[in-house]
């Protein structure tokens, strides 16, 4: 399960998630990746379940990179417990993802193997994805 090491502080506001991302829109480690293409909170678990995921389907070949990290730590209060008393204890860790933001990346398999890999991966995130390739260089 991905997490920070350690936090200076333990509770974040919520927070809004306005606009597209203007970092990580670009496929840079891979030739293929998996881009975001609406807002949402993707949890530990579910960035984890998407890894293994495309792992099991590429077998040993190919690379994956991970390029959202899950540090926005989310509260809750316990069932049943009355109003007051403060902000509730860290239940989950959360990656805010905006629209444009490439999640994962592969690299070292064709392109049928990564797009039915990152497909599966996709069926494990909350939001819809889309398969982008990497842009060839400009001269």
């Amino acid at each position: 399960m991905l997490m920070p090491k350690r936090v200076k502080y333990r509770r974040v506001h919520r927070g809004r998630m306005t606009g597209k991302a203007l970092r990580g829109n670009k496929v840079t480690y891979g030739e293929y990746g998996l881009q975001a293409t609406e807002p949402a909170w993707i949890t530990s678990n579910q960035i984890e379940a998407a890894r293994i995921a495309m792992t099991r389907y590429c077998k040993r070949f190919g690379k994956v990179w991970i390029k959202i990290f899950p540090d926005k730590p989310i509260t809750a209060r316990p069932a049943e417990t009355r109003m007051g008393k403060g902000k509730g204890n860290v239940e989950y860790w959360v990656a805010v993802v905006k629209p444009g933001r490439v999640m994962f990346e592969l690299g070292g398999v064709d392109e049928a193997t990564a797009r039915e890999a990152m497909r599966l991966a996709a069926n494990k995130l909350p939001i819809k994805c889309k398969f982008v390739k990497k842009e060839e260089v400009e001269q």
